[in-house]
């Protein structure tokens, strides 16, 4: 596998001891196997960084060094440590994976091979699972509907008037050169930093939409999503008008477009904030 491109894998961190195990061994289970898994710790209070140990020792007595401990000296926030997990990465494709998600064994493999046969593309997005706590599924994310290479700018353009079909880091696989290009996330973003950082990617070139469900995204109502959706939804609502008049020029968007964007989005946050209510514990 070494003649095949590395893929740098970001696990940023923080209280994530009940969870953690699960994401590495995903990872650690991938058919495609030039990996460097980073995981960046924001000062956990729980034991994440003794698993973490304990799980790379292990590797180490097989004779699998591919996991990387970064512990931070001060707690950075979610922007601070997921731009860490970026900077700290060596591949020619990167992936941010949550610490509580979790990819299916022949996720990376699919996803490189469409990058190396598609030089235009700059993301390669798959379906989500979504799932509960206990791992039961309760639902599913689709990408934008188009199968195949698809112009960023129509997928940027149609998830910020309707529905944000960028999803989570873990169904995103990223080119790092375009990366370098664009940089990482926009501090003026706290919550929704990565639709941020995806649209500004889907400018740059095209993107390639797998429609399988090659990834598990766990829905909590104690995460940032669940948080922010289900208890502080102006918050997100003050986010996405912000993100839709910095691209309203970029993607052409009528005042009638950007302003209905921000309805749909406080329609969408209702809608979530029930499902949350309903399938998460």
């Amino acid at each position: 596998m070494s003649s095949r491109p590395l893929i740098s894998i970001g696990i940023p961190t923080y209280n994530s001891a009940a969870t953690i195990r699960n994401t590495i061994e995903s990872i650690l289970r991938q058919t495609y196997t030039n990996l460097e898994i980073n995981v960046v710790d924001d000062m956990s209070k729980d034991n994440t960084l003794e698993i973490v140990k304990q799980i790379q020792k292990e590797c180490l007595q097989s004779g699998d060094g591919r996991i990387k401990i970064y512990e931070n000296e001060k707690n950075l926030g979610m922007s601070g440590n997921w731009t860490k997990c970026l900077s700290v990465a060596r591949g020619e494709f990167v992936k941010l994976i949550c610490a509580d998600d979790m990819m299916d064994e022949e996720a990376l493999e699919k996803e490189v091979k469409a990058m190396e046969e598609h030089p235009s593309v700059n993301l390669v997005e798959s379906d989500t699972r979504l799932v509960d706590i206990t791992g039961k599924t309760t639902g599913r994310f689709p990408r934008y509907r188009k199968s195949g290479v698809v112009d960023g700018k129509k997928v940027a353009r149609t998830s910020i008037i309707w529905n944000n079909f960028f999803g989570a880091p873990v169904n995103n696989l990223i080119r790092k050169s375009v990366l370098d290009k664009v940089g990482y996330f926009d501090p003026e973003f706290v919550y929704i930093l990565d639709f941020e950082m995806w649209m500004r990617i889907a400018c740059e070139g095209d993107i390639y939409i797998i429609h399988e469900m090659l990834n598990s995204f766990t829905v909590r109502n104690d995460s940032n999503t669940g948080n922010l959706i289900g208890k502080d939804r102006k918050t997100y609502v003050d986010e996405h008008e912000k993100l839709v008049y910095k691209y309203k020029d970029v993607l052409k968007l009528s005042e009638f477009e950007c302003r209905f964007s921000i309805f749909f989005r406080k329609f969408r946050n209702v809608a979530i904030g029930i499902y949350l209510k309903i399938f998460s514990k």
